[in-house]
């Protein structure tokens, strides 16, 4: 399994399927336990992701760390990836041809982790997993069933950091996302009280 994933791994650092190879500094592959029952799933890189070649590591990635740990998570118990893996341009949303040539490595990584939960972080990822016309505003944290994954929306960090009155909206989320990991995830422990 382990060649697996950095034969994937090595391919995607190598890929050149849209103009955001271009641009980049780092291609931007994922993070994590790699026997997650947890994906997270974001939109793309910002600068700081394309120059330590990590997803979520600026100040959302501050505070999407600071969310996981309010339910008894961490990094080594999820799995982080983004929709496209090159940072677009002056982080703007990921173009539809730039989704279309990155999203087979997302699926590849979904095919290898298996993973229970896919929580996606953000419109963008929601409109590309789980419906074209999903509205984050209004269907946030709802539970959807797709194959073998049951996934949900929240709100991207950096949206709560630029908004913080959908915090408690945010927190609602976890508190659904801490009952599923509950409810179905064998291997992921969380603590009683938190």
């Amino acid at each position: 399994m382990a060649d697996r994933w950095e034969e994937l791994e090595k391919r995607c650092q190598n890929c050149r399927e849209c103009s955001l190879c271009e641009t980049r500094t780092n291609v931007v592959f994922g993070v994590g336990s790699r026997t997650a029952e947890i994906l997270f799933v974001g939109e793309g890189p910002g600068a700081h992701e394309d120059e330590q070649g990590v997803p979520f590591v600026g100040k959302a990635g501050q505070l999407l760390d600071d969310m996981l740990a309010i339910i008894g998570l961490d990094r080594t118990m999820v799995y982080i990836a983004n929709i496209v893996k090159c940072r677009p341009p002056q982080n703007r949303d990921p173009l539809g041809v730039e989704q279309d040539a990155c999203i087979g490595y997302l699926r590849e990584q979904v095919t290898l982790l298996r993973p229970k939960l896919i929580v996606c972080l953000g419109r963008i990822a929601a409109m590309r997993l789980i419906r074209e016309d999903f509205k984050i505003t209004r269907e946030h944290g709802q539970w959807v069933k797709k194959g073998d994954f049951e996934l949900m929306a929240m709100y991207h960090p950096a949206a709560l950091l630029r908004d913080p009155a959908r915090r408690p909206d945010a927190f609602e989320d976890l508190m659904s996302l801490r009952e599923k990991v509950r409810a179905v995830c064998e291997h992921t422990p969380l603590p009683e009280k938190l």
